[in-house]
């Protein structure tokens, strides 16, 4: 594992030292995000947070020297590069849904065609739809996490941290260097985004982290059967897929679209519902994270009856909380007011 601390500090040091210096070009440039009713900052926010993430991201991969996955490095820093580069356009301009979710499907189809991809169906075009499906799934996933301070920068730090150590468990080189390089620079800029921050990462920063999150999960190989490793990158990216999946069905439920803005995340419900603060709401979905976190690592060394035990629980508590929330949010749970 030692071999790898070198990626985290590298990553960690450029994206550390970057983001002040982009925080002051997004003020010049007026780079910022104005308020909103639908969100909770009250005066202008520099963005290009995401920029400081990127470079701290990529400064960190160039250290790996794995030449037989040449290919497949190089595919995933196009991806990453193409992703980072729709988010800013995003950020500035605001783009349709759907050329957004083209710049992601080009993102997804680079890293598929250099040899990342699911191996699950064992055919290929079916491999590779799930792939596609995988990626822009968890891309939107933690672009809906950017809602408080925090929180996306903060879930990609524990997310990434459990990838990297199923990747020196399992021995993936590749793997393990990508996921200390995401890592470094989430902790990195997470300094400059909790509570209150002085910066945003914005789209750019926020598709960067699911892509290169979604690919840890998709290149993340066990020596265990499949039909009990599966699940692992999915219980490690719980609390986004759980948040994307109550917003998404609460928003169709009452006739809202499903990409417009708003103030119905499980985060503003922890404080609307729950009457927590904002930072206690965050701090509890970092807690949250880490349990899966936790119970994935379990998994590695599960039986196949274990393994569906799990899921079942995860299922039914997926369920429960989903249904709790929702229905507590639809009986007028006051919205949650700006505290950060």
């Amino acid at each position: 594992m030692s071999q790898f601390i070198p990626f985290i500090l590298v990553s960690g040091l450029v994206s550390f030292t970057s983001t002040p210096l982009v925080r002051r070009l997004a003020q010049r440039v007026n780079f910022v995000d104005n308020p909103q009713a639908r969100k909770l900052h009250l005066t202008p926010m520099p963005m290009l947070g995401g920029l400081a993430i990127y470079l701290g991201l990529m400064a960190s991969v160039v250290l790996t020297q794995q030449q037989s996955s040449y290919t497949k490095l190089l595919g995933i820093v196009l991806g990453a590069t193409v992703m980072t580069l729709v988010g800013l356009w995003d950020d500035r301009t605001e783009l349709s849904p759907a050329l957004k979710m083209l710049g992601q499907l080009i993102a997804a189809g680079i890293v598929i065609a250099t040899g990342t991809h699911t191996q699950l169906f064992g055919i290929r075009a079916l491999d590779y739809a799930l792939t596609a499906f995988w990626i822009i799934g968890i891309v939107n996933a933690m672009n809906f996490q950017d809602n408080m301070d925090g929180l996306a920068a903060g879930l990609a730090t524990v997310a990434s941290g459990f990838f990297f150590i199923l990747a020196v468990l399992e021995g993936l080189a590749i793997e393990a260097g990508l996921a200390a390089a995401l890592l470094g620079a989430s902790i990195g800029f997470l300094y400059y985004n909790f509570s209150p921050a002085s910066l945003f990462m914005g789209d750019a920063g926020s598709m960067l982290l699911g892509f290169t999150l979604a690919v840890l999960g998709v290149n993340l190989k066990f020596a265990r059967p499949l039909a009990v490793t599966w699940m692992i990158p999915i219980i490690i990216l719980g609390v986004p897929i759980f948040d994307t999946t109550l917003v998404v069905i609460s928003r169709l439920r009452r006739g809202i679209h499903v990409y417009q803005g708003g103030k119905d995340h499980t985060s503003h419900r922890l404080v609307s519902v729950l009457g927590m603060s904002s930072a206690r709401s965050v701090m509890s979905l970092y807690l949250a994270a880490g349990a899966l976190g936790l119970l994935a690592i379990m998994l590695r060394d599960a039986t196949v009856l274990q393994a569906r035990l799990i899921l079942v629980g995860l299922a039914a508590a997926f369920v429960g909380a989903l249904v709790y929330l929702e229905v507590k949010f639809s009986r007028g749970a006051t919205s949650p007011q700006p505290t950060d």
